[in-house]
């Protein structure tokens, strides 16, 4: 069964049918997700939809656009709300310089903050960077030895991404690696250990080709293993198969 690794299935572009998506997953080989936060007012959404369907899990976090929303009290809330048994990642955290909506130290500090409360409660970590290739770099490198990551939404150099790999954590790919301009992931996506990647949409943002600019959702990742299996010369079953292990180590499960 394919795994989505990151998905944000409380975004209100799901209102209209969300259930009837989800309901339909099973039937189309998606297995399990990983429904990610991006700010506080997504938490609650985010424990519910855990709740509500055996098949998805949680993770909480702050993305770097929203650490403003932040404070020692709301951080006690996170750390209260990972203590629940399906709430399985710190995520998602990191970086973005590219919008550059809160400041560059703010989110250092933040980032920080959250990356020391996963390694207290040994949870993994989803990480975003965007235009922060250097500075991410320089903070994942302290936790190598201390916390399980993936670096969300890959979008630097195949050499970046082979250091990534050497500290084990994982990369994760998506809907951009089919799009015909993606040289840079096409070329991480050959040249690093399929061992080391996890699938997953984002959604729904980032929908792959032929979708792409539409809606995105999880019934669409098998557009992604095959780009990954033409990329790397094997079947989409390997692909398929050797992603969920890697998610399932990843996530612990």
């Amino acid at each position: 069964m394919i795994f989505d690794t990151h998905a944000h299935y409380d975004d209100a572009q799901f209102d209209d049918d969300r259930e009837q998506l989800l309901q339909a997953m099973r039937e189309n080989g998606i297995g399990r997700i990983v429904n990610v936060s991006s700010d506080t007012d997504s938490w609650e959404k985010v424990v519910a939809l855990a709740d509500t369907y055996s098949f998805i899990y949680g993770a909480i976090g702050v993305h770097p656009d929203e650490v403003g929303q932040l404070n020692e009290e709301k951080f006690c809330q996170m750390e209260a709300l990972l203590k629940r048994d399906k709430m399985i990642a710190v995520g998602e955290i990191g970086l973005d310089y590219y919008w550059d909506k809160e400041n560059r130290d703010l989110q250092k500090t933040w980032f920080i903050r959250q990356l020391e409360l996963a390694g207290k409660l040994k949870k993994p970590v989803i990480i975003h960077s965007r235009e922060a290739a250097a500075d991410t770099m320089e903070i994942m490198k302290v936790y190598a030895s201390k916390l399980c990551a993936v670096i969300h939404c890959y979008s630097y150099s195949a050499e970046m991404a082979k250091e990534y790999v050497k500290m084990g954590y994982y990369i994760g790919v998506g809907g951009v690696v089919t799009f015909k301009n993606a040289k840079k992931l096409k070329q991480t996506v050959q040249e690093i250990p399929l061992s080391s990647i996890v699938l997953e949409t984002d959604c729904p943002y980032l929908a792959p080709a032929p979708y792409r600019g539409k809606r995105n959702s999880s019934l669409y990742l098998p557009y992604i293993a095959e780009e990954i299996a033409r990329q790397k010369g094997i079947t989409v079953q390997e692909v398929i198969w050797q992603t969920e292990k890697n998610a399932e180590r990843l996530y612990q499960l």
